[in-house]
């Protein structure tokens, strides 16, 4: 068997992909899997350290503030498709699923000329562009939310699978994890991140939790804050004098997201779909706090389930406040049958059976057993 699995751009297109290829592999060990990806995207890192091969693509997105430069968008586009048909021709996949994302379009759509099936993969509430445009020929559109089912055309090609989480967020131990992490099993621990690159608002908000906090022995807080910011907030800190206690950890990229979640009792974070199906895989209570900068509003509907659920909280960014975020963290850590209940309902909703299901619907519909 023979894939070509295409996405990215950012961990939430990227993430889903790596664990479909895991559950096709675990199925069929001698499948051959080939990941194409854009050339400025994460996938270039981030897949080959799954042991996938990789094949990258000139492409990128369309630039809606400066009109004039999509001229050149165009043309890398046209570039992309040169090269995507040419991994297509070479590679000769038997299917192709795309999972969102700057380089999938290209790839899908050269697969879909050469006769090959196609399928596309959604992971928000609200679905992005791609996958709509994508719609008229791929065989199945697999969501992370049933809530999206209403924006595509053609309901008989739905599939409302959940998000793909890979197998270490369901298998993680809390106890070992925090051993490994040198967190102390009373301890009470915060996970608080917001994506790749970091979101400024998380990031100011819990910079004011960190100097309220520091130094105390009966909780850890761990922020992720982001290639953007990372070094901004070190060199504040500096600049005021403020040097943070050992309860204290401010990471750059937090590369192994199954660790700290297992080991995490609260979580603070965006909703993007990837982070709401592997924190709620993981069964851990959040504060989410929807990014207003996305499409349709989506992360806001991304958390929705899971608070309608009494998983999590949402905060939406227009309500925040630096002294609000602190004194809800404040609130759930001494109130441990809230966060009890809060677990239970986050689990509930966690996705568990998503790469079976876009599996066996896939080998069915390629006749392969």
């Amino acid at each position: 068997m023979r894939v070509i699995m295409t996405g990215g751009g950012t961990g939430g297109h990227i993430y889903p992909a790596i664990a479909i290829a895991d559950e096709i592999k675990k199925r069929y060990p001698d499948a051959e899997i080939l990941f194409v990806g854009a050339e400025r995207g994460l996938e270039k890192t981030l897949v080959p350290k799954r042991g996938y091969e990789i094949r990258l693509i000139t492409v990128e997105g369309f630039d809606r503030k400066n009109l004039l430069r999509n001229v050149g968008v165009i043309r890398k586009l046209m570039k992309g498709r040169a090269e995507a048909s040419k991994i297509i021709k070479t590679f000769k996949p038997d299917f192709v699923v795309g999972t969102g994302g700057y380089a999938s379009a290209p790839t899908v759509k050269s697969a879909q000329k050469a006769k090959i099936p196609t399928f596309v993969h959604e992971q928000n509430a609200y679905p992005g562009v791609t996958n709509k445009l994508l719609e008229k020929d791929v065989r199945n559109v697999f969501l992370g939310f049933e809530r999206a089912a209403e924006y595509f055309k053609d309901q008989s090609k739905i599939v409302v699978s959940g998000n793909p989480v890979r197998d270490e967020f369901r298998n993680k131990d809390r106890a070992e994890a925090r051993k490994a992490l040198g967190f102390s099993e009373d301890s009470f621990v915060v996970l608080a991140f917001g994506g790749s690159q970091g979101a400024g608002r998380i990031n100011k908000a819990m910079v004011s939790a960190i100097k309220k906090l520091s130094g105390r022995d009966d909780i850890n807080i761990v922020l992720g804050a982001g290639s953007y910011y990372y070094k901004a907030i070190k060199e504040s800190f500096i600049e005021e004098g403020f040097e943070p206690g050992d309860n204290i950890r401010i990471i750059e990229y937090i590369d192994d997201m199954a660790a700290y979640l297992a080991a995490a009792d609260l979580v603070v974070s965006r909703s993007g779909a990837l982070t709401v199906a592997e924190t709620t895989v993981s069964g851990r209570p959040a504060i989410f706090i929807p990014s207003p900068m996305v499409t349709g509003n989506h992360q806001y509907y991304n958390a929705l389930a899971v608070a309608e659920s009494g998983g999590a909280i949402i905060i939406e960014e227009k309500n925040l406040d630096d002294d609000k975020l602190t004194d809800e963290i404040l609130r759930l850590k001494d109130d441990p049958e809230t966060l009890s209940r809060m677990a239970e309902a986050s689990r509930g909703c966690g996705p568990d059976r998503a790469t079976e299901i876009i599996c066996d619907k896939i080998l069915e519909e390629i006749k392969i057993d």
